[in-house]
């Protein structure tokens, strides 16, 4: 597969100060070898975005509204997709918005065989999320960079996730799903089909910066470390805790 990605964002849908961030996220799954952003230069409400796009050598594509109520900059940025994807020259596809108008495009992107990452705020539809192979929150993303303040760190806790009965079964019956006939999975395994199950699944939304310590702190699994015989590191092995049917006093 090409490790080579495709980033383009709707600037008009993303605000500037957190581009950094963001790119620093994309480089974690390739390269991205082209880098472009969509909007109308000529409006004073994108000015925020100029030094930037130079500091991160980001192309700006010049899309004017040609009709009120109209949004050119989603035409713009599906047609380049689509050139991008028959020139052969990705692997993959990192959409930044938080508009539902990229679902289709995200949907035909995967039909082609390419990895299709959106970046969002948490705002952005669901259809849009499950369209995605991963969709990454922005909140996530200051989060991390706000942990350089106290105050900000303090006051972005407000923001995290609560780990609801609803995710603690996703999590136990994906555990089921792969694991083996002793009941024990691979935690690789496990976050892998997470992520197919719900695209925005996450750990640093809830808090944690690994899956692992997010699943300790639910209390209703055993974790337990095996060693490699491929490396030194060890391998994370995970399974859901039997539950045990309280007994019953004799009569």
């Amino acid at each position: 597969m090409n490790s080579n990605f495709a980033v383009l964002i709707d600037a008009d849908n993303i605000a500037a100060k957190h581009i950094k961030e963001m790119m620093e996220e994309i480089n974690k799954y390739g390269n991205p070898t082209i880098k472009r952003i969509y909007g109308d230069w000529t409006r004073p409400n994108l000015a925020s975005w100029k030094n930037i796009l130079l500091e991160n050598a980001i192309t700006p594509i010049q899309q004017y509204a040609y009709t009120m109520g109209k949004n050119a900059t989603d035409s713009a940025m599906i047609i380049d997709a689509m050139d991008i994807l028959y020139s052969g020259k990705v692997g993959g596809f990192c959409i930044v918005s938080s508009d539902s108008d990229f679902t289709r495009l995200a949907t035909r992107l995967r039909e082609a065989g390419m990895q299709v990452i959106g970046i969002g705020e948490k705002k952005t539809p669901n259809p849009f999320i499950v369209a995605c192979d991963k969709f990454i929150y922005i909140e996530i993303l200051k989060k991390e960079a706000d942990k350089i303040s106290t105050t900000e760190k303090d006051s972005s806790k407000t923001t995290v996730d609560k780990i609801t009965p609803k995710v603690i079964r996703l999590i136990r019956s994906t555990i089921s799903d792969v694991s083996g006939d002793d009941g024990w999975a691979f935690l690789g395994d496990v976050g892998s089909l997470l992520q197919k199950k719900q695209p925005n699944f996450d750990s640093r939304n809830y808090g944690f910066e690994k899956l692992t310590p997010l699943i300790k702190s639910i209390g209703e699994f055993v974790i337990e470390q095996r060693d490699s015989s491929k490396s030194r590191h060890k391998l994370i092995f995970v399974r859901n805790k039997i539950k045990r049917k309280p007994r019953t006093k004799k009569k």
